[in-house]
């Protein structure tokens, strides 16, 4: 890496991240340097994706779901990076976390950021593109199917982005 500092965007914020940073992973650097420690390390592969962000190439563009924990701080140079913590607005939980919370979608609760944010990317492009209602669950599997539980809650995220996404759908609250 070159001894210039780069930048990227995390939650809206511009931030410089310092060469001697750049090749560290953007799960540690989110945590040791930015103190969002919303973002969950399980396995430290990119395979149980916990620590799934999201990540925009440019601010209009559609959310891609990324792994924090298998990205270098580097690989996403001049991107925007979402973590958990940017779907609140202020006090007020994003329909999807509040549909989470009422659904019961979780238990210990440590995947539950890389479920939001994996289901966040999906529901941003639902809102680009539609879906028809009969595919909705082949898309959950799609885009939070490889995300891991360990305590098993998978029905009840499943249930939980469903409500939202539905609502989306029909240009309700979800939207």
């Amino acid at each position: 890496m070159s001894d210039a500092a780069i930048k990227l965007h995390v939650n809206g914020r511009e931030v410089t991240v310092s060469a001697d940073d750049a090749d560290m992973s953007l799960a540690e650097y989110l945590h040791e340097r930015l103190d969002l420690t919303g973002t969950k390390v399980c396995c430290g592969i990119g395979v149980c994706r916990a620590c799934t962000v999201g990540l925009r190439y440019r601010p209009e563009a559609l959310m891609e779901k990324t792994l924090a924990c298998a990205t270098t701080v580097s690989t996403v140079a001049n991107q925007h990076v979402y973590t958990v913590e940017s779907l609140a607005q202020g006090s007020r939980l994003s329909a999807l976390q509040q549909s989470f919370l009422e659904s019961f979608a979780f238990q210990c609760g440590y995947c539950t950021p890389g479920f939001l944010m994996a289901a966040t990317a999906m529901l941003d492009h639902l809102r680009q593109y539609g879906l028809p209602a009969d595919r909705l669950d082949e898309a959950i599997d799609t885009w939070v199917g490889g995300n891991l539980c360990r305590c098993t809650g998978y029905i009840k995220y499943r249930e939980a982005i469903r409500k939202v996404a539905q609502a989306q759908l029909k240009g309700g609250a979800g939207s």
